[in-house]
């Protein structure tokens, strides 16, 4: 029988709707084999997940994701197998004060463009959670600024829209090179969003392959079925392993369904099986 995995998902300790432990058993509920948790800038619920993977006997892979600066920004994923990953938190709680002192400055932004929004609501908003923008899309929701969180980030939040102000970041090489000193695995997260043409993102690759990244992340849920053609053909040309996720944020994103993203994607085993050898 086949087996399936998702190795891109939120929690809410970073922007997901549900908590570490939810995130697994939806996993669990929903067929896969495997998951890997890739928090925003923080491995804070990792032990959560892994603990709860254990208890209903799914496995559970330990992860980040970490916004690096390239252009526009890009992001990229590490992957960690035992209790390595804890090497990289001085550097990801380095990345959250940025986070949190870019917060007001968004919220700045947008009281200047006529919003009555505060930073107590956002706060509120978070119930707890690190506060980050989808808290701040949230409260603009509810009061009726935009239909939902999507139009908030379209509109005004996302990168070079109005109320984007940049945080704290690395470069690519950089990046790879801090998620292989902590004994990671560094993939390039959803190429396709850095709006390359395929010779362009060849190119890239050439010159992050060299600064050692290992993996790309072929299979996503915003990829056409060409796109997806075009990164497995490139992760061969450059002998680095295609892997994939839905990019599962729950309630965040309604549209987005764990494992099958809007209901055609599929990440094989062989994928985590490659990640792992490589380990």
């Amino acid at each position: 029988m086949d087996r399936f995995v998702d190795l891109h998902t939120h929690s809410t300790a970073s922007d997901g709707s549900m908590t570490p432990s939810e995130v697994v058993k939806h996993a669990k509920e929903n067929g896969l084999s495997a998951m890997a948790l890739t928090d925003h800038d923080t491995v804070d619920g990792i032990t959560q997940a892994v603990e709860e993977g254990k208890r209903i006997g799914l496995e559970v892979v330990p992860g980040v994701e970490i916004s690096l600066d390239y252009k526009t920004e890009m992001h990229m994923l590490g992957y960690f197998f035992g209790d390595s990953y804890r090497e990289i938190e001085p550097l990801l709680e380095r990345f959250r004060r940025s986070r949190e002192e870019r917060n007001p400055k968004i919220i700045e932004k947008l009281n200047s463009m006529g919003f009555d929004i505060t930073m107590e609501e956002v706060i509120a908003e978070a119930k707890g959670r690190i506060v980050a923008r989808p808290h701040i899309a949230s409260v603009m929701a509810k009061k009726g600024y935009v239909k939902d969180v999507a139009e908030a980030f379209d509109k005004y939040i996302s990168n070079g829209k109005p109320a984007y102000v940049k945080r704290d970041s690395l470069t690519p090489e950089k990046g790879i090179k801090a998620i292989r000193e902590a004994g990671g695995i560094p993939v390039l997260a959803h190429p396709i969003h850095l709006g390359l043409d395929w010779g362009k993102l060849d190119e890239l690759l050439s010159t992050l392959v060299s600064a050692g990244l290992m993996g790309i992340e072929a299979y996503y849920v915003d990829n056409t079925p060409e796109d997806t053609g075009n990164l497995l053909n490139l992760a061969i040309k450059h002998n680095i392993i295609p892997t994939g996720g839905s990019d599962f944020h729950g309630s965040f994103k309604p549209d987005i369904k764990i494992g099958s993203g809007r209901g055609n994607l599929k990440v094989p085993y062989e994928a985590l099986e490659r990640l792992k050898s490589l380990a």
